[in-house]
């Protein structure tokens, strides 16, 4: 338990910053579960819009230092990959 101010307002801020963080990550996780839903379908449009949505989050995200750069680097190429692989098949 601690015992100093700052480091109980350390623990208070680092409460604050996991709900963002996670909340965050989740919005990523449900935008990326619609576009797989569209792939599964096999609605290139709608996944083409899902996919655009969900790099558009993952984007903003990064920029406030959730996710590293280089992972949102690998998301968006393995969800574009998905992508190019469903288009070439239709």
């Amino acid at each position: 338990m601690a015992h100093s101010l700052s480091a109980k307002k350390r623990i208070r801020q680092n409460e604050t910053r996991r709900a963002r963080n996670r909340a965050r990550k989740k919005e990523i996780k449900l935008n990326v579960r619609s576009f797989t839903e569209a792939v599964q379908n096999g609605d290139p449009e709608k996944a083409a819009v899902a996919l655009k949505t969900a790099i558009k989050k993952i984007d903003q995200v990064t920029a406030k230092g959730t996710l590293h750069k280089n992972t949102a680097s690998r998301k968006k190429s393995q969800l574009q990959k998905r992508l190019n692989t469903l288009q070439t098949k239709s």
